[in-house]
């Protein structure tokens, strides 16, 4: 095992399926020259070439649909978003002709491309650049959606997104970009639809994703203060989800809390809570207690933005609540 950054899993995961596939290439704003806005393509024009790694205009309705055209002809792309608050402006390409080209042509074609970037806060950007857009995309058929929160994950889980017949959605952080983590120097992949138990426990269980489940976890080492035992699952895929973990679970700790860096009103939270209801309902002790963000554009003041986003305390607060403490 090697010590990296997320950066490093990233651009690692692209660089090996880009050695071993010609038809893979990497495209977006500043990926080239300036070895991508976050570093996460650090060398790749170096070692790629510029047919391959790929600078684009700030126009990300454009080079999403010529993505989606070359990969109804045989390519596999990488589209980099600078953020996802960006990709609304390519969202026409990505929910009605990627999501839906295999459907529409019969079959005939499919769409083996890769959307990634970060999504959600990275602390003082304001309303239009702290959006969480995952339940959108996960609200649409024929999307996968993916969310890892640390290098092992990201890599593992970014082969199998590079090597998926079709569209994958694979949403990263600002914020965890310099993260640091154990990788394997050997091949591997993370199979897509699987969520990971973080942490064992046996008084609740605790559902999250993305860099939000740090919280979760600074929220577990508090409460195992006080002799609350915290299951932490990191769902990993949005899309599909893993379900079957999740019921196992709960089935075993009888309470669940969801935290989610999202707005309240219909997220992945919401479609969780449905799920378990409808499939694990007598074996509640307590009520489902999602944690979500304020629902407001996100402030850019740093003490309110403080008060908007969920934190360990949110978490503290909610365990006690269902264990009736």
């Amino acid at each position: 095992m090697k010590t990296i950054q997320f950066r490093e899993a990233v651009q690692q995961a692209m660089s090996e399926e880009m050695r071993k596939d010609d038809t893979i290439y990497l495209m977006g704003e500043e990926v080239a020259e300036y070895n991508g806005a976050y570093k996460a393509s650090k060398g790749m024009l170096d070692e790629f070439g510029p047919d391959r790694v790929i600078d684009t205009p700030i126009a990300e309705l454009g080079f999403s649909g010529i993505a989606i055209g070359s990969a109804m002809n045989g390519n596999r792309p990488i589209v980099e978003f600078m953020t996802f608050n960006f990709s609304l402006v390519g969202i026409d390409q990505i929910i009605n002709n990627a999501a839906k080209m295999r459907q529409m042509s019969g079959g005939q074609f499919n769409i083996p491309i890769v959307f990634r970037g970060p999504t959600a806060s990275a602390g003082q950007l304001a309303a239009t650049h702290s959006q969480a857009f995952e339940s959108w995309y996960a609200n649409c058929p024929g999307l996968k959606v993916v969310i890892p929160s640390n290098p092992y994950d990201a890599k593992g889980l970014l082969k199998s997104a590079i090597r998926d017949d079709d569209p994958v959605i694979f949403m990263e952080s600002e914020q965890m970009y310099g993260d640091k983590g154990e990788v394997p120097e050997e091949e591997y992949t993370i199979p897509l639809g699987v969520a990971d138990i973080k942490r064992e426990g046996t008084d609740v269980t605790i559902v999250s994703f993305g860099k939000i489940i740090k919280e979760a976890y600074k929220a577990a080492e508090e409460l195992e203060k006080e002799n609350i035992s915290c299951e932490i699952i990191d769902l990993r895929t949005i899309r599909p989800m893993d379900h079957d973990t999740i019921l196992k679970s709960v089935k075993k700790t009888n309470r669940l809390v969801i935290l989610e860096e999202a707005w309240p009103f219909g997220n992945i939270a919401t479609e969780i809570t449905y799920q378990v209801q409808a499939n694990a309902f007598d074996y509640l002790d307590a009520p489902i207690i999602k944690i979500n963000t304020a629902d407001t554009p996100a402030p850019y003041s740093p003490e309110l933005f403080k008060e908007w986003l969920p934190n360990s305390e949110d978490v503290v607060k909610a365990v006690k609540k269902v264990l009736y403490k």
